[in-house]
């Protein structure tokens, strides 16, 4: 009996302090920004059953301006880091937009993390880990992905990341 009431006990514990997505980013304080339209001729976001697959975004801050420039050249790997933070943020916006909450995420599946950078650059990882970080922050466990970062030359309008990533919904 006095196993079955710890059991019960933790459960409620577990369930008093357990934490949606939307609760979370109240704590870190984060404010997801509103989705601008897209800059060519795609959509943001395309839903094919329960997954959602994310166009890629980059690091556009709040007066609309994307953290640009090349990694190992005009930027520093904590800087490519805080701007692959910055375009999770606006990939929350997305999801946040089509689906009205972000507790009807039940899974981050796959994110694919393009880092604008020199051929000698080789951290694109720990430049991607700004993204993910923020994933497993908001979501918990769920938030965990499989994940591709790359180098590139050049992105759009040479921003310094661009983030594409699928998404199972409930």
């Amino acid at each position: 009996m006095k196993v079955l009431m710890l059991f019960i006990s933790m459960l409620i514990s577990a369930t008093v302090f357990a934490q949606t997505p939307e609760e979370k980013l109240l704590q870190l304080k984060i404010t997801l920004p509103e989705v601008p339209p897209a800059i060519g001729s795609y959509v943001d976001v395309r839903r094919v059953g329960n997954l959602l697959y994310l166009s890629g975004k980059g690091p556009r801050n709040a007066n609309g301006e994307y953290t640009t420039g090349k990694l190992g050249q005009e930027l520093s790997v904590q800087q490519g880091y805080d701007a692959a933070k910055l375009t999770a943020i606006n990939q929350l916006a997305v999801l946040r937009k089509e689906l009205g909450s972000l507790n009807k995420v039940k899974q981050i599946v796959k994110v694919n993390g393009y880092v604008n950078c020199t051929a000698a650059f080789s951290d694109q990882p720990k430049v991607i880990n700004g993204f993910s970080d923020l994933m497993i922050q908001v979501f918990g466990e769920p938030g965990k992905h499989a994940r591709t970062a790359l180098g590139t030359n050049a992105l759009p309008m040479n921003m310094a990341v661009e983030v594409e990533m699928i998404v199972e919904v409930e």
